[in-house]
């Protein structure tokens, strides 16, 4: 290996690092380096002309290795190591030193972040000297996306692989598609039926001809590579042959068996035999084999009886299907904050407090009460209030603000106006209305008559002090505004839940290889420029999975995500990165361990040498199996232990 020859660039980036590092100090020290022929500071190094300077030097001073001091390399390694290809250096030849996000945001004294800065480009100089060429590796890509996910984001992903001319796959896991928004009334701020919206698209992606739709369903392994994916799909048994069944719904009305209705919120009753609701897609029922009678004590068999499509197979097993794609599209939702946790709003203890969804479907003419705003006694309610942030801003519960909650709750005060001649009381902390009309919509709620009472309530209670409190919910809540603590008699309480993240989201975060934030919600590349990334390069992500949004913030993440899992597609090759781990078979001891414990399954045993071999197109370069390997017989390529060494000793160097 030729002497190294390194030049070493040192990014002001404005005042970010500048501001904190006195950048010329680090050029200065990183020239005395070994190996350093040049070292330069620059206002931002990712702009043309800080790029146009590596690729002068790199043809005047032979440089053969380069290190750049700036931001995160998450941020702008492509562009540097783009920026060495164009001048003729092999881009893995090149090493940065994040002098931005581990030193200047993070150091307050100057002199501390400059020594820290001086250190971490010695570590990166230290490390260069050792780094090898690498070659990447061009691979085909399948020609079809999987969506996870079929609310209102996967729809609309879907649907845009699907139009662009795409083989597409929506796995969801329950009966139908549709999410939470099939569950709504209207829809803020323009008061759109939700149905009548989001009806047309359901049927759409039920009637594309490029969709496939796997309703109950859910992935259970995804192997492969960016661009060739192996997912394995179970299918769930439905007991219903839906190549046979008509829709009908015979063996629905005719089924004896009745259980609670999830999506009526357990406010009414559904069959054994269902489906979510009317507009369902597909609109072909499953049995419920937790509630079947014939599960459970193998007699009934009433909806076969009544089927004249002889469409019930009692026989039917769950199977497991593997598909071939070159993306994936994560829209698994959330779901929404259980007020039991809050005890003192007597969620399930009192009556007539109800949750957001349950007012939902109560103010839907499709819903339990067809749309009458009414008591559990039967009565119209005269005061009605609405209590924002429940679960949410709250430390402990849910720390974040989830973003919709203000707007809904005007929504539900503007339908109770418009259902009713009650009174509605809405007890909120701070309104927050930032979407596109959302502030003209709470000017609207001003003028119809909506009494705003800005505090965070204390409890809710049946317990009367006064007569006109008897039989009553009183609300008990200081003022903040007058100045005042108030008792306030209601009738009904609807509690506006905050969002947050599914619970099974860890798992799936494994799955799909996609980290979570502390809130249990996936992790973007990066949170401004590439929002539906993530650094699995072949998964992207929508709607509140993500975080808690709105539909049509959902709905432009869902493009988004679409553009980019199209823009792989249709790439139809792409470059896999050559870090990845190789096996030094003179060392190798067939232990197995490096087998067992890789994530992406890149490591196979060979039984006719006993040693182990790792599938570069698979192997994600973690480190896993090098830290793991008892016999020191795994290498990383691009982190070797001379590599590494010498990053180290570049960084404890005392010599500055």
């Amino acid at each position: 290996m030729a002497d190294p020859r390194i030049g070493v660039y040192v990014c002001h980036c404005g005042s970010n690092i500048a501001g904190k590092v006195d950048v010329k100090k680090v050029a200065e020290y990183a020239g005395s380096l070994p190996g350093v022929k040049v070292a330069r500071d620059y206002v931002f190094m990712c702009s043309e002309p800080g790029q146009e300077l590596i690729r002068k030097d790199i043809a005047e001073h032979e440089l053969n290795r380069v290190v750049v001091a700036s931001c995160s390399p998450l941020m702008h390694e492509p562009t540097f190591r783009a920026a060495c290809a164009r001048a003729g250096l092999n881009p893995y030849l090149m090493q940065m030193a994040n002098i931005r996000e581990q030193c200047s945001w993070v150091t307050e004294d100057t002199a501390a972040a400059t020594e820290k800065a001086k250190a971490l480009v010695a570590g990166a100089v230290g490390k260069a000297r050792f780094l090898r060429p690498l070659n990447e590796c061009e691979v085909s890509v399948a020609q079809a996306v999987l969506v996870v996910g079929g609310g209102i984001a996967g729809i609309q992903a879907a649907l845009q692989c699907a139009d662009a001319g795409y083989k597409t796959y929506l796995v969801e896991r329950e009966q139908s598609i549709g999410g939470h928004m099939a569950m709504l009334d209207k829809t803020f701020p323009t008061l759109d039926c939700s149905a009548c919206i989001l009806t047309p698209k359901m049927v759409s992606v039920g009637q594309h001809p490029n969709i496939e739709l796997m309703t109950s369903s859910e992935v259970v392994d995804v192997g492969g590579y960016v661009g060739n994916l192996k997912v394995k799909v179970r299918r769930f048994a439905t007991y219903v042959d839906y190549d046979k069944c008509n829709g009908c719904g015979l063996c629905q009305e005719k089924c004896p068996m009745k259980v609670p209705n999830p999506f009526e919120q357990g406010r009414t009753k559904r069959k054994a035999i269902y489906t979510m609701f009317p507009q369902a897609v597909p609109n072909k029922p499953v049995i419920d084999h937790d509630n079947c009678t014939f599960f459970k004590k193998g007699t009934c068999k009433v909806c076969a009886k009544f089927c004249k499509m002889n469409a019930i197979d009692f026989e039917q097993k769950e199977r497991i299907e593997e598909l071939e794609v070159g993306a994936i599209i994560l829209a698994t939702g959330h779901k929404v904050f259980d007020a039991t946790a809050m005890a003192r709003y007597g969620y399930g203890r009192l009556k007539n407090v109800y949750s957001a969804l349950e007012f939902e479907r109560m103010v839907n003419s499709g819903g339990f009460s067809k749309g009458e705003i009414v008591t559990e006694e039967g009565k119209h309610p005269k005061a009605v209030g609405i209590i924002h942030c429940v679960g949410s801003r709250d430390r402990h519960h849910l720390p974040y603000c989830s973003s919709i909650c203000c707007m809904y709750s005007l929504k539900f005060a503007h339908l109770i106006k418009e259902h009713s001649d009650a009174e509605v009381y809405d007890f909120y902390i701070d309104m927050r209305c930032v979407g596109k009309g959302y502030e003209e919509f709470y000017d609207r709620l001003l003028n119809e008559g909506v009494r705003f009472v800005r505090g965070k309530v204390a409890s809710i209670t049946d317990e009367a002090r006064h007569p006109s409190e008897e039989g009553r919910l009183v609300v008990q809540v200081e003022d903040t505004l007058a100045g005042v603590v108030r008792r306030i008699p209601l009738d009904m309480v609807i509690l506006a839940n905050g969002l947050e993240s599914r619970a099974d989201s860890d798992a799936v975060g494994r799955l799909f290889g996609v980290s979570r934030n502390k809130d249990g919600f996936f992790i973007e590349q990066h949170p401004k420029l590439a929002p539906v990334s993530t650094p699995n390069k072949a998964v992207f992500i929508a709607g509140t999975c993500a975080g808690p949004k709105d539909i049509p913030h959902t709905v432009a993440q869902a493009s988004a995500a679409a553009a980019g899992a199209l823009t792989i597609l249709r790439q139809g090759k792409v470059l896999l990165e050559s870090i990845a781990a190789r096996v030094r078979p003179e060392m190798c001891s067939g232990c197995r361990t490096c087998v067992d414990l890789c994530a992406y399954k890149a490591i196979s045993f060979d039984e006719s040498t006993k040693l182990a071999t790792v599938d570069e197109t698979m192997c994600r370069g973690c480190g896993t199996c090098v830290a793991a390997c008892p016999s020191g017989a795994i290498e990383g390529r691009h982190f070797d232990d001379r590599q590494i060494d010498s990053e180290i000793e570049g960084l404890l160097s005392d010599a500055r």
